[in-house]
Order: C-alpha cells, then sequence, then structure tokens
C-alpha cells in the first residue's frame, strides 16, 4: 500500500510507516492541481496544515482509505466528502497538549517575574534589577476555567509549584477535582474574588468569546495576572487594556489572538504585557509527537483496524446504521441544545429511546448525544470515538433508557439532565419519508417545532398578548421569525414559546424581552 506524505512530519513518523511494510511518499509543496494528478495511486494520505485536502483531491483519490491530520484540527480536510467516500479522516489532538499546558506556566511564571521585560532591557545595555521585582507564585492561588485535558495538566503543574487550586468547570465531578487539588466553584464570578492568577482553558463559542470584559475585572482582585493560552478573543480587548492600564490587572501573558496574525493591536503599546505568537503546540516535541502519533493511526486504518481518534468513523453494524442513522445527527443537535439550557452544568444524563429504537442497539444515539453536548464545552475536538472518554475524565454519570411502548410517535430519542438548578428534558423524531426532525417536547410542554440554525425560547405565565409583545421587540431589533410555536400546561397556567429566527438573540435583548414581556426564563441556542 502506499502513503502520500504532502506536508512535513517528523523523520521518525515516517520511518514508522515504512516500518509496516508501506510505501511511503515525501512530497510536499505539491498544488492542488498536483495532487489531483497523482492521488489516484495512493491508499492514505498524511498532511499537516499546509496542504488542504479538498474535495477534489479526495474526488480524485480512487484508492483513498485514510487521511492523517499531523495536529489537532482537521479544518484543512474536507470530512464531509471524505465521509461521502468511506474514507476515514483522523488526526492527532493529544499531540500538543502537554506543550500548551507548559506555554501556559511558562507564560504564568515569566508574567509574575516580568522576564521578558527584563530581558529585552538587558539588550539594549541596562541594568534596572528594581524596576523588574516580580512576585512569587508559591501560595499564591491559581483560578483556572475549563477543565479538559489541557487544564488538567496546568493545575498539576501549577500544584507542584506549591499554588493553590480554584477551578471552575460544571462537567467534572466534585470527585475529579479534589483528586486534582481543585477546590471547585459553581460560577465563574464565585471564582475571580478568589485568584491572584487566573487561565482560561475553554473552546470558542458564544458563550465563551468576550466572557471577561468590564464587569468580571471589576470583580478581580488588584493586581491580579492573566494567562490565555487557550482561544482568542475570550478577554475582550478594549476592557482588558483599560484594566491593565490602570492597574486593576498586574499583568496579561497572551499566545492566542482572536485574528492571527495578530500584527496590530493596543495590546502591543504595553509593557505589562506579554505576546507570544501562538506558540502552545510549537515544540519539537509536539511536532515529533503528531507525527509519530498520525503514522500509527494510519498504519491502523490500513490494517482495517479501530482508528481512535476518527473524526468521521464509529464502528456500527450496517443493519443497525440503517435503522439508526438518521437519529444521529438528531441525537447530536440534542445533546447541543441541552448543553445551552444548562449552562451551570450537567451532573447526570439520560438517553431514552422509545418505540421500534428501543428494538436495537442505540449506543451511538448516546454517544451523539455527548458529542453535541462536550462538543460546545470541550477545548479540544469531541468526535464519536472520545465522547464517553471526556464524558468519563469529566465524571458525567451517563445512563440509556429504553421504552418500547410509544404514542404520539413511532420513535423518540428523549435527553434528560440533571443539574444544579431545574431538570432539563428535550425530546425530538423524524416525521415522514424524508425524515424531517421535530421538537416535540421541552421542559414538559408538547410542541411540534422543525428546528433551525437560530432559535429562541421564553417560558411565562400564559396571558394574551404574549406573542405580540416577543414579535414587536424582534421586529424593532430586525430580527425575522421563521417559525413559531406554543405549549402550555393549561390555559392561565404556563407557556412555553419556541421560534426559529434569522439570527442569534444576545443576552442583553433575551433579558429586555423578559422584563418587558414578563417571561420568567429566555434561551438563546444554536445548533
Amino acid at each position: 500500500m502506499k502513503v502520500l506524505v504532502a506536508d512535513k512530519i517528523s523523520d521518525s513518523g515516517i520511518q514508522k510507516l515504512r516500518d509496516a511494510g508501506l510505501d511511503v511518499d515525501v512530497r510536499t509543496g505539491l498544488a492542488e492541481d498536483e495532487i489531483v494528478e497523482i492521488i489516484g495511486g495512493y491508499d492514505a494520505m498524511v498532511v499537516r496544515s499546509a496542504t488542504k485536502a479538498t474535495r477534489r483531491i479526495i474526488e480524485a483519490g480512487r484508492t483513498l482509505k485514510i487521511i492523517g491530520r499531523a495536529g489537532v484540527g482537521v479544518d484543512n480536510v474536507d470530512v464531509t466528502a471524505a465521509t461521502e467516500r468511506g474514507i476515514i479522516v483522523c488526526n492527532a489532538p493529544t499531540s500538543n497538549i502537554v506543550s500548551a499546558a507548559e506555554q501556559t506556566i511558562t507564560l504564568l511564571l515569566a508574567s509574575a517575574r516580568n522576564t521578558p521585560q527584563a530581558n529585552a532591557s538587558m539588550h539594549a545595555g541596562k541594568w534596572e534589577r528594581s524596576k523588574f521585582t516580580g512576585t512569587e507564585v508559591y501560595e499564591k492561588t491559581l483560578g483556572i476555567v475549563g477543565l479538559g485535558r489541557i487544564g488538567t495538566l496546568v493545575a498539576e503543574r501549577a500544584r507542584g509549584l506549591g499554588m493553590r487550586l480554584v477551578g471552575y468547570d460544571p462537567y467534572i465531578s466534585e470527585e475529579r477535582a479534589a483528586a486534582l487539588g481543585v477546590e471547585l466553584v459553581a460560577t465563574v464570578d464565585e471564582l475571580l474574588p478568589k485568584v491572584d492568577f487566573l487561565t482560561v482553558h475553554l473552546p470558542k463559542t458564544k458563550e465563551t468569546i468576550g466572557m471577561f470584559g468590564t464587569e468580571q475585572f471589576g470583580k478581580m482582585r488588584d493586581g491580579v495576572r492573566l494567562v490565555n493560552t487557550a482561544r482568542g478573543g475570550i478577554y475582550q480587548e478594549d476592557a482588558l487594556v483599560a484594566a491593565l492600564k490602570s492597574g486593576k490587572v498586574a499583568s496579561a501573558a497572551i499566545d492566542v489572538f482572536e485574528v492571527e496574525p495578530a500584527t496590530e493591536s493596543p495590546l502591543h503599546e504595553l509593557a505589562n504585557v506579554i505576546l507570544t505568537p501562538h506558540l502552545g503546540a510549537s515544540t519539537d516535541e509536539a511536532q515529533d509527537r503528531a507525527g509519530d502519533q498520525i503514522a500509527e493511526l494510519v498504519i491502523a486504518g490500513l490494517k482495517g483496524e479501530m482508528v481512535p481518534t476518527a473524526v468521521n468513523a464509529v464502528p456500527v453494524a450496517p443493519d443497525v446504521m440503517e435503522k439508526i442513522g438518521p437519529f444521529i445527527t438528531l441525537a447530536e443537535r440534542l445533546g447541543s441544545a441541552i448543553a445551552q439550557f444548562a449552562p451551570g452544568g450537567i451532573g447526570e444524563l439520560d438517553v431514552l429511546t422509545v418505540g421500534l429504537l428501543a428494538e436495537t442497539d442505540t449506543r451511538i444515539l448516546k454517544t451523539a448525544v455527548l458529542k453535541g453536548l462536550l462538543g460546545r464545552v470541550s477545548d479540544e475536538p469531541v468526535n464519536f470515538v472520545n465522547a464517553e472518554y471526556f464524558a468519563d475524565q469529566r465524571g458525567l454519570k451517563v445512563t440509556e433508557t429504553k421504552r418500547a411502548e410509544t404514542h404520539d410517535y413511532t420513535n423518540m430519542v428523549i435527553v434528560r439532565a440533571t443539574t444544579a438548578g431545574e431538570p432539563v428534558e428535550i425530546a425530538a423524531t423524524l416525521i415522514g419519508k424524508s425524515n424531517e426532525p421535530r421538537l416535540v417536547s421541552l421542559f414538559g410542554y408538547d410542541l411540534d417545532m422543525a428546528p433551525g440554525a437560530f432559535m429562541a425560547f421564553f417560558r411565562y405565565p400564559d396571558r394574551p398578548g404574549m406573542i405580540g409583545k416577543v414579535g414587536t421587540i424582534l421586529g424593532d431589533e430586525g430580527i425575522n421569525i421563521a417559525s413559531m410555536q406554543v405549549g402550555r400546561t393549561a390555559a392561565g397556567g404556563t407557556a412555553l414559546m419556541g421560534m426559529v429566527v434569522d439570527s442569534a438573540l444576545s443576552e442583553d435583548l433575551l433579558g429586555r424581552i423578559k422584563g418587558a414581556a414578563g417571561m420568567t426564563d429566555a434561551w438563546s441556542i444554536e445548533l
């Protein structure tokens, strides 16, 4: 079998491929047309970030069985095109987690001791010892927002430095946090006044972008020091600059930026800011590890063995897939939705299949729910293979329940979550020959709602004029309503309004609707 290595990977990775008896061609720097011309003769293709595995390339790869991305993301691979042709796409998601954690600790210590500034001063021929007096991290409190694998590694290393640890992650159990030596808090706001240093390890979502602004900085201790090696934009830049200038934030160390390359920013003008050009994964070891890992995965794929990091493949018997395949995307969307209905975290999760679905193997549906749920809260890519592993690492208790009898629908998928507040239950089904998705129940209210990319839900005392009030406010904001459904417990009781809209509703807008229309709850959901 032949493997095309289209980008530079470690020599050890290439040797692993050859030791497995594979014919390896290392041909880097090829244009798309050049790859299209030759790819038909290869069984596997390995890329990093320079080469894009486009639909043209994939469709020309008549014998391709697997595409390996020697790194974390797969943005440069057309996963849909590969899936359509039965080609496995895999990555090396753990290759850089040690490097990312070490970069966090490096920036934390450099920030505490003003190391880059002192180095620049020395190179300028100066000797300014008193100017760069720093602070110890020993017995200081480090706040960690997000305790996934990178956040966990940071916690372990900071604990070794003698730091006290406080963490926020609604998807990790108290037992797991205790084992890490982390005091777990219920909200970010509870964490902020407790910490001397703060590091964030979260994915880029609508909830996390801009989550630290003027209000949050105001809740922090004076002289707090911040680190960000996760995603750009988590700190609001203007608010961060103001806090740095006022001294509220003593220093910041930033490795990631909302727009990269980040060559223009007011942060460049501040002496108490350390800036690095997204170096979290930039170590020799991480690059070597990525090459070695992807080589092992490609070998397994070509042997027909399980590929643990496959982002588009999960072992399901063909007869089972025929029955439940259409429900997989639906289950994933339910997981994504329930994460947004329960932003405070989920302790237990039950995936209930009802009707004919309950008569077959539905484990993949449970995995799909977890993929949708954890994909919104994890700072690492979540796929059908690692979703259950991530759930286990976070101490999330997940069960699967089956119920053969049904009433209004032949099949249903119901996801039930135990949260810190009100339990959440959401149910959906597929209808018609084209398997159109329908939300049929939420919080116990009956619905018949085709989900959309952007949805809003409001719960309120049932009384006349509520639909008009919401519609008027959204109309004034230029937000179009595509469809709307209302369910209620009884006339004059409580009601739930669900709508598909053309764009997401901001927290500010939700708050204004709640106040103006007398809503008890409001949610903006993106699928």
